[in-house]
């Protein structure tokens, strides 16, 4: 039986194909994920039948057109050419030439052409041994006077973003160790080192990363598993910051400035509340889709780095391909079920009481649930009518 005429295998081929990687990585990955061995004259077979090609069978350009026009209504207004060729191919399924993307840009989107046009800062030497030697956590408050707040943490090695969940604080160390756990029992490990800035918020996190480290005999166990530093020094996730700024959070701050500059919303906490009630999902969903292109994304070799350029995804999974190997150390699940921040729960809008009101009068006035930018502003304006906020 041919193994790529499994549903499964082929899907993960097609995922791999359309995430941007090489031939020689789809086969890695097949190896390393699936323990699936085949030759590359096999997968080309394969990639040739189910019509799936990196030249050539190009998309309609009206198509791709339309689809750009889509992305600029929202915070793709924001991207860059090469970032809004990569939300073509794995969000819109498009297959079309980068130089294409850049001209139309330029057609279509004129303005943000212009003010991408500055230059650089320079930034220290960074150096890592390999993925999970050292994870970077800190939180994003340039959404929180609207009531937003984020968390988020990196890998240094392989800058693949690990969580990136906004929510109604970052202050709470309850909730940033919730995330922490999250992530490792998904992937089941943990770093070898976590670094955080020298918020009260990081205390919880920082106590079980050390006591899941306690046992281990490496120079970094036990207390030295985490280090405080200043903001500025974290220089891996305040460096992403400034990406999300320019890709992303820029949208939704002009978008909620826009909703205080015209009397319908007053920073309270019952706005903050209702803002949050009815953006925090399409919030959240808009993160997923900003974290998963940036982890799928080519970071350019630079010569202030010691560690490679490359693709996150690849970086992170496949440190043998670059010479490196994962630090991490393994962890049970059973070893987490001991923490209660690994099961408490986050209430949507951070006041019980507001959101089960808001809940009974989306209910009540058959309100819908908003999937988008526009749908979640026009719910936010009825049930600030309604409520009477």
């Amino acid at each position: 039986m041919n193994v790529t005429s499994d549903p499964h295998v082929a899907s993960a081929i097609r995922e791999y194909f359309d995430s941007g990687h090489t031939y020689e990585v789809i086969l890695d990955m097949l190896k390393t994920n699936h323990e699936i061995s085949i030759s590359l004259r096999t997968l080309k077979t394969h990639l040739k039948e189910a019509g799936l090609y990196r030249r050539g069978n190009y998309s309609p350009l009206p198509e791709v057109r339309r689809a750009i026009l889509n992305e600029l209504r929202g915070p793709g207004q924001l991207f860059g050419y090469r970032t809004m060729w990569q939300v073509l191919k794995q969000k819109h399924k498009l297959h079309v030439k980068r130089s294409v993307v850049m001209v139309l840009l330029r057609q279509l989107n004129p303005q943000g052409i212009v003010s991408r046009t500055r230059r650089r800062f320079t930034r220290r030497t960074y150096h890592s041994m390999g993925p999970n030697y050292i994870w970077h956590v800190d939180g994003y408050d340039k959404l929180k006077p609207f009531g937003f707040a984020l968390s988020g943490c990196i890998d240094g090695f392989s800058r693949r973003m690990m969580w990136l969940v906004c929510g109604a604080s970052n202050n709470n160390p309850a909730v940033i160790a919730h995330n922490f756990i999250n992530c490792v029992k998904s992937l089941g490990v943990i770093p070898m080192r976590l670094r955080t800035d020298l918020g009260t918020e990081n205390g919880t996190m920082a106590a079980i990363q050390c006591t899941l480290r306690h046992a281990h005999a490496d120079h970094y166990a036990g207390s030295l598993s985490h280090s405080y530093g200043s903001s500025t020094g974290n220089q891996r996730i305040e460096s992403w910051w400034s990406f999300l700024r320019r890709g992303r959070s820029q949208f939704w701050m002009d978008l909620f400035g826009d909703l205080r500059d015209s009397g319908n919303f007053n920073g309270s906490h019952e706005h903050q509340c209702l803002l949050r009630f009815c953006f925090i999902n399409v919030l959240q969903k808009d993160l997923d889709e900003c974290k998963d292109l940036w982890n799928k994304h080519r970071i350019r070799p630079s010569r202030l780095a010691s560690c490679p350029g490359g693709i996150p995804n690849e970086l992170y999974l496949l440190p043998h391909r670059y010479g490196s190997r994962d630090c991490g150390f393994a962890v049970e699940e059973r070893e987490l079920d001991v923490f209660p921040e690994g099961r408490q729960a986050i209430e949507l809008c951070g006041d019980s009481n507001i959101e089960e009101y808001l809940h009974h009068t989306v209910q009540q006035n058959r309100l819908e649930q908003p999937q988008d930018w526009e749908s979640a502003t026009e719910l936010y304006l009825a049930l600030k009518n309604v409520a009477g906020f």
